[in-house]
C-alpha cells in the first residue's frame, strides 16, 4: 500500500511537469502545434492511465494479501482454540488424600512435595501455560529419583517412579510438537494418575511392613528354616571286623 502510494504520487508529478513543458514549448512555437497537441499530450494521458490501473492493480493485490492472512490467521487461532479446550477438560491429576507415608513424605521428601503441589495445580490461561506446565512438571518428575528416604529407598518404588518420569517427559515433548496429538496426551495424564496412585500404594505397603512386630521365638523358627544355615549331616561310620 505505502510502495503503490509513492508510486503514483512520483509518477504524477513526474507527468504533470512534462505536461508543463509541452505547454510552454506550444506557446514558443518550438513544436508543431499538432504534433504538441497529439503526440506528447496524447501519449502523457495514456501514460497517466496505465499508471493509474497498475497502481490500483497493485492495490488490490494487497488489499487481498491481507485479507488472506487475516484468514489464515482466524484459522489457525480456532484450531488453537479448540486444542486448548480439549487439552483443559482432560487435564485432570486426580491425586489421593495425602495420609500415612504419603503425608509424611511430604514433610520430609522435599522433591516429591514440589512434584504433588506441581501436580494439583492446573494451569488456566492459555496453550501456552500448559506447555510451560509440561516443562515443569518433567523438571520435578525427573527429580525424584533423589533424595527418597532410606525406608522407602526400594527398587518397586524406584521403578514406579522411572515410569511416572517417562509418561511425564512424554507429555512434555507431545504437547510442544507443532501438531499436538491431544488424545495421546489425555491418554497419558490419565496413566500418570494411575502410576501415582500405584506409588502411593507401594509406600503404604512398605510401611505397614516396616511396622509388624515379630513375635517371641519367630526369629528363632526363620533360623531353623533357613537351609543356608542348617548343620551339614555326617554319615555314621560303619563298624567292619
Amino acid at each position: 500500500m505505502v510502495i503503490a502510494n509513492i508510486t503514483i504520487s512520483w509518477l504524477s508529478i513526474r507527468i504533470y511537469f512534462f505536461e508543463k513543458v509541452v505547454f510552454e514549448w506550444q506557446q514558443s512555437g518550438g513544436f508543431p502545434f499538432f504534433i504538441c497537441t497529439f503526440v506528447p499530450l496524447n501519449f502523457s494521458m495514456k501514460l497517466y492511465f496505465s499508471i493509474i490501473m497498475s497502481a490500483m492493480l497493485i492495490t488490490a493485490s494487497c488489499q487481498d494479501d491481507t485479507k488472506v492472512r487475516a484468514i489464515e490467521q482466524e484459522k489457525e487461532r480456532q484450531k488453537s482454540d479448540v486444542i486448548y479446550n480439549s487439552i483443559n477438560n482432560g487435564w485432570n491429576f486426580n491425586v489421593q488424600s495425602q495420609s500415612g507415608p504419603s503425608s509424611e513424605l511430604l514433610a520430609s521428601w522435599v522433591e516429591w512435595r514440589l512434584f504433588i503441589n506441581e501436580l494439583i495445580q492446573k494451569p488456566k490461561s492459555s496453550l501456552g501455560a500448559f506447555k510451560q506446565k509440561a516443562v515443569v512438571l518433567s523438571k520435578r518428575a525427573n527429580d525424584l529419583q533423589n533424595n527418597i528416604p532410606f525406608k522407602y529407598d526400594k527398587p518397586e518404588i524406584k521403578s514406579r517412579i522411572a515410569v511416572v518420569t517417562t509418561k511425564i517427559n512424554a507429555i512434555n515433548l507431545y504437547i510442544n510438537l507443532s501438531q499436538i496429538p491431544v488424545k495421546k496426551i489425555i491418554k497419558l495424564v490419565q496413566e500418570v494418575n494411575y502410576e501415582v496412585s500405584s506409588i502411593q500404594s507401594q509406600l503404604e505397603e512398605i510401611k505397614i511392613k516396616s511396622e509388624i512386630k515379630i513375635e517371641e521365638g519367630e526369629n528363632d523358627l526363620i533360623r531353623i528354616l533357613d537351609t543356608t544355615r542348617a548343620i551339614p549331616s555326617t554319615p555314621v561310620p560303619k563298624i567292619t571286623n
